[in-house]
């Protein structure tokens, strides 16, 4: 057997473990919490409403953002958008949506992780935090991670 051969077997074997790992996670309770939370949101008139809603003020604000903060109605329409987001929040569906996407976000960002530091140490492993660390944000060698 060369070692093309070996390789593919290998890689073979990789990849129907990946869909075995694929599965496992479908089949986990941050999948099916979000999965219900999801569609109680979907399915709830207010949250309809007051989506139509969001996206037309959040169309209102896309056409102040062409001049920023310079515009006259920019604050304002800023205001608005994070006006009807905070009352969708208030909603109960849009609120645990909202847990049930971060823990599943968790559960996939950690998988990731522990998949590519298996991989090697050095990896950088992309994170979805809104607030990055200062620096160059690997957290390898460079001595500011």
């Amino acid at each position: 057997m060369s070692v093309s051969e070996i390789e593919t077997v290998d890689m073979a074997c990789v990849l129907m473990s990946a869909y075995e790992l694929g599965d496992m996670i479908n089949g986990s309770v941050e999948v099916a919490d979000y999965l219900y939370w999801r569609e109680r949101m979907q399915e709830h008139p207010e949250v309809r409403r007051l989506i139509g809603k969001l996206n037309a003020k959040k169309e209102l604000f896309e056409e102040t953002q062409r001049f920023g903060h310079f515009h006259p109605n920019f604050h304002a329409a800023k205001e608005e958008v994070e006006l009807v987001e905070r009352e969708m929040e208030e909603i109960e569906a849009v609120s645990r949506f909202k847990e049930a996407e971060k823990a599943l976000d968790d559960l996939l960002f950690e998988m990731s992780e522990t998949i590519a530091y298996s991989v090697s140490s050095s990896i950088k492993v992309p994170g979805n935090d809104p607030l990055p660390k200062k620096g160059c944000g690997s957290g390898g060698s460079c001595g500011c991670g």
